[in-house]
């Protein structure tokens, strides 16, 4: 697997990729709440191709996976009972993870999460952090399985009904 920077002429594709896993989320169990065309879009990943922080994993050309990793909580972090007080932009956050059904269960996220712990820590971040809908049990566990510390569930004032809450993790560099 090689893991790599999305570009302006991989949009529609991950787009495309983001759509299949909301589709097959949407008939078995919608862990992380992925609405089809609402989010994770092609517009979604265009604004963060843009920012340089869309990344795909690709195997003999297909794209496998795909996240968002930067320095943007997309809400209010400081609520977190984080266990060092970090500035915003001293930590990075990994965002819209999603590996193709296809090949789940095969180590595929566990290289995605080190991926951004080695990425994370080249750069010089104290920390890397994600938030995840509470009863993400596979998110929880991946995490967890990598040395992530869970803080607790807070309101990131992110304005989602249907998310009232989301669960923080952390793991310090």
């Amino acid at each position: 697997m090689v893991i790599k920077k999305c570009n302006d002429s991989m949009v529609q594709q991950v787009g495309a990729f983001y759509d299949k896993i909301v589709v097959w989320l949407d008939s078995t169990i919608n862990y992380p709440k992925w609405k089809y065309k609402e989010y994770p879009t092609e517009t979604s990943v265009k604004l963060k191709v843009a920012e340089g922080s869309q990344y795909i994993c690709e195997e003999d050309g297909k794209i496998i996976g795909a996240f968002v990793l930067n320095t943007d909580p997309q809400g209010n972090y400081a609520k977190g009972k984080w266990s060092q007080d970090v500035p915003l932009g001293e930590y990075m956050i990994l965002h819209t993870l999603a590996i193709d059904y296809d090949i789940q269960k095969k180590g595929l996220g566990t290289q995605v999460v080190q991926f951004c712990i080695n990425k994370a820590k080249e750069d010089g971040y104290k920390a890397l952090r994600v938030d995840i809908v509470p009863g993400n049990i596979p998110a929880q566990k991946l995490y967890e399985k990598n040395g992530f510390k869970y803080v607790g569930d807070e309101d990131l004032d992110r304005g989602f009904d249907d998310i009232p809450l989301f669960s923080l993790f952390e793991l310090n560099l």
